[in-house]
């Protein structure tokens, strides 16, 4: 059966059978979602930082009150097991070289205002990333590269929808060693810091418990959305981030079938990553050259560059483009949902 994740009275920019993307704000759009309807928000915000940029980021001072604003709204989105994760980047105070505190800030506000439990705070580490701020790092040389973005993971109550047995990690090769011969690696016993490691430690379970430090690159230099973008030379975004990040927590916290929804969805990435996973997704997005671009991502190879120009062209003039009729695709058989 054709899925149909819409909102009430608003038309997509385009749709598959899995989810539709929006252009607005989402505070406006998030109103459309009835309460206790999203299983996972997952986005990742402009950043808060003293150089304006293309896709619209706030100054520090005011920027703590404006996504407050958004988080209200998805707290009575989410359902009660549903969860909010915001990939936040840090950033230094306007002319020296001194950290601000806004990325601290929002999850004090976000839990003491708004009643959100901050379930686990996660660190994505990109080690691709290029030495920067340009000042205190490049030229003066004051400061080490800052290569890592702070992650939150908000829930609505203490014991949110999650299952760490879905995001393993691949075991050690040393840890492969224990796995094939025990005896000969181990031996059970109480370690100095008072833990007592038993045989069960030895147990192949499919996999290590990952960790709060996630390393995941973001050196995208191919693929369908910036093949898409060459060919009908439009700009690609500028922030955009690796499909592994949304990846990881849409695993991580949902199931096939649940919603997960983007409020700045930028390329749409989570989108992407949602249709891929088997989740039903909506993705919000304020700027329409972005957002026409993003449908991209739900192409083929065998989409041909008139039929890419022609999909732009359309969202851009508001056109509700189903990008379904562009190639075959598997449907699921969820029942309709219809927001």
């Amino acid at each position: 059966m054709n899925l149909n994740v819409r909102l009430q009275d608003i038309k997509p920019a385009y749709f598959t059978y899995k989810g539709a993307a929006y252009r607005g704000d989402s505070r406006e759009l998030l109103q459309k979602l009835p309460d206790n309807s999203v299983n996972l928000v997952v986005t990742s915000p402009p950043f808060a930082l003293q150089r304006k940029k293309e896709y619209g980021n706030k100054e520090q001072h005011e920027y703590v009150d404006w996504l407050t604003e958004f988080a209200a709204l998805v707290y009575k989105k989410l359902r009660h097991d549903g969860s909010f994760v915001v990939d936040l980047g840090g950033a230094y105070e306007k002319g020296v070289p001194v950290r601000s505190l806004y990325n601290y800030r929002v999850p004090i506000r976000f839990c003491d205002d708004i009643g959100f439990f901050l379930a686990e705070d996660f660190y994505w580490y990109n080690p691709s990333k290029l030495p920067s701020p340009i000042e205190w790092v490049n030229k003066r040389k004051l400061r080490a590269k800052d290569s890592v973005n702070t992650v939150w993971w908000f829930s609505k109550t203490e014991f949110p929808k999650a299952d760490v047995t879905k995001v393993l990690a691949p075991y050690s090769d040393r840890m492969k060693k224990l796995l094939e011969d025990p005896d000969k690696f181990y031996k059970p016993k109480v370690r100095p810091s008072g833990h007592d490691i038993g045989k069960a430690f030895a147990k192949d379970n499919g996999g290590a418990i990952p960790s709060n430090l996630l390393q995941i690159s973001n050196t995208e230099s191919n693929g369908q959305y910036l093949d898409g973008c060459k060919a009908v030379s439009v700009k690609q975004h500028p922030a955009r981030f690796p499909a592994k990040l949304p990846e990881f927590f849409i695993r991580f916290l949902t199931d096939p079938g649940d919603l997960v929804v983007d409020i700045f969805a930028g390329s749409n990435t989570t989108g992407q990553v949602a249709e891929a996973e088997n989740r039903l997704w909506l993705a919000f997005e304020e700027q329409p050259e972005y957002l026409a671009a993003s449908a991209f991502r739900f192409l083929t190879k065998e989409n041909t560059t008139d039929e890419m120009q022609e999909i732009y062209n359309l969202i851009l003039a508001g056109e509700g483009v189903d990008l379904n009729t562009y190639h075959k695709q598997t449907v699921l058989s969820f029942d309709s949902l219809s927001l």
